[in-house]
């Protein structure tokens, strides 16, 4: 870590920021914030973690403490009831806690494409969404299975009627799903399904490859949500000098990702020093997975596509996820401010995807 350099820019830092921004939060040099995660430190949430560990934050003048999540934690609760500044989230979560009355809106939405995919062995017979009829599918719930549900209802699949497909509920290991007891599970890209890939074949005695398994993902399904975005709360913006913070904090972690992109090992080994529970060799297959839902970015990194935007409402609330369009869900502008001083390639266009070689475990 660069304890040198961040304490050499920090008193600069600072004084810039009392320089150039306006309120109270921008005079009183380093600007504490808490930023809460939807789940465990690893690769899908590097760029933060660089932005602390390569001093970007601390650049910006602000002292950024990253919050793990875990399954009882709601970011949007965290952020609404004050104890974190800012939030990472699935958008339909999020819209759904806003719906029940948290304080909470999109400023940057990360992700830029959706990581589900619902994966079957090959002697299944399932390539596309109509092969679920008469299969038991499997699904984690607690929200996630909106995509799914919505790529089913497309094709004529009721995912209530037990006749026309078996719902089953997965947990969040891929046990279930390698020793048979569904057709076809859900598993995000960078994720369970590197965990079948890491694992043994019992009829070769090698690790399964891709070409033992078709997969689905809801982006070609048409049916993919956004998913990890940035939020805060309204109220929080509104005080004075809260939305020059969130600039700064907004450019910091787009340039964290801009690091995680040109420089991705690096970036494995900030997280694996963040006590990240998953092992190298999976963390380094999960970085490559999640730069390619954020690259390219067509308008910017972190800038709300609002097509993308109104399909995900739109299938929030077919799956009553949420009841109706939230109104003020989101808003471009503070990205907008982040971008204009961001410098760099902030759309990385020319992003190609490397290849990742597994290991049994992901050791």
């Amino acid at each position: 870590m660069q304890f040198a350099r961040r304490s050499a820019v920090l008193a600069a830092a600072a004084m810039l920021a009392a320089a150039s921004c306006s309120g109270p939060a921008a005079s009183k040099g380093p600007v504490s914030i808490r930023l809460q995660l939807q789940w465990l430190p690893q690769a899908q949430f590097a760029g933060y973690y660089a932005a602390v560990e390569k001093g970007f934050y601390s650049d910006e003048g602000l002292d950024v403490k990253i919050l793990p999540g875990a399954v009882d934690i709601v970011p949007a609760t965290v952020v609404a009831g004050g104890n974190a500044e800012f939030g990472i989230s699935w958008v339909p979560k999020m819209l759904a806690s806003r719906e029940n009355g948290a304080d909470v809106q999109v400023i940057g939405q990360v992700f830029q494409r959706s990581g589900t995919t619902e994966i079957a062995f090959k002697d299944k017979g399932i390539t596309k969404p109509e092969d679920w009829r008469g299969k038991k599918v499997g699904t984690w719930g607690f929200g996630n299975e909106a995509e799914l549900y919505a790529a089913m209802l497309k094709v004529g699949i009721d995912p209530a009627n037990a006749s026309d497909v078996t719902i089953v509920n997965q947990d969040f290991t891929m046990t279930a799903f390698l020793n048979g007891d569904m057709d076809a599970a859900q598993a995000m890209t960078y994720n369970e399904y590197a965990q079948v890939l890491e694992s043994v074949n019992p009829a070769t005695g090698k690790l399964y490859t891709a070409d033992d398994l078709d997969v689905i993902s809801m982006e070609s399904a048409g049916t993919a949500m956004l998913q990890d975005a940035i939020f805060a709360s309204e109220a929080w913006l509104a005080k004075s000098g809260n939305e020059d913070v969130a600039v700064r904090f907004l450019r910091a972690s787009y340039k964290g990702w801009q690091y995680c992109r040109d420089n991705s090992a690096d970036c494995v080994d900030i997280v694996l020093k963040a006590d990240a529970a998953l092992p190298k060799g999976h963390q380094t297959w999960m970085m490559n997975e999640i730069n390619a839902l954020i690259w390219p970015s067509p308008n910017g990194i972190g800038m709300v596509d609002q097509a993308a935007w109104d399909q995900t409402v739109k299938i929030a609330t077919d799956g009553k996820i949420i009841t109706k369009a939230v109104e003020n869900g989101f808003r471009n502008d503070l990205t907008e401010k982040a971008l204009t001083d961001l410098g760099g390639d902030t759309k990385g266009a020319g992003f190609q995807k490397g290849v990742v070689e597994l290991t049994e475990g992901g050791k």
